[in-house]
């Protein structure tokens, strides 16, 4: 009787692509953004692992910390929908789902 091969696990599936929190595209890498940034929360007697957080691309990540200082970031955008209601940054989303995710995107 012949020996059957047993079924190979090589090479390993593609990890599947995670969303980014802001702009909802599906990226592979994501960065993890403190909403209430390190040093304000530090500040304020917050343990560092106890500060909330959100899981965003590269870009998204970039445009927020170029547009807003952490004070701004602690102050009044420490929340998800805070950041959609602002201008700018409903701009640069809406652009932002427009490009593919593989695409480098440079933020000024």
């Amino acid at each position: 009787m012949a020996r059957r091969r047993p079924t190979s696990h090589w090479p390993p599936p593609p990890p599947e692509p995670q969303v980014c929190a802001l702009c909802r595209r599906p990226t592979p890498v994501l960065t993890e953004h403190h909403l209430v940034p390190r040093s304000q929360g530090r500040r304020q007697g917050v343990k560092v692992q106890d500060l909330p957080t959100a899981l965003l691309c590269p870009a998204c990540h970039k445009f927020l910390h170029r547009t807003f200082s952490n004070a701004e970031l602690a102050g009044e955008y420490h929340r998800l929908d805070a950041l959609l209601a602002h201008d700018a940054v409903r701009r640069f989303v809406a652009w932002l789902r427009t490009q593919p995710a593989s695409k480098g995107v440079r933020v000024r």
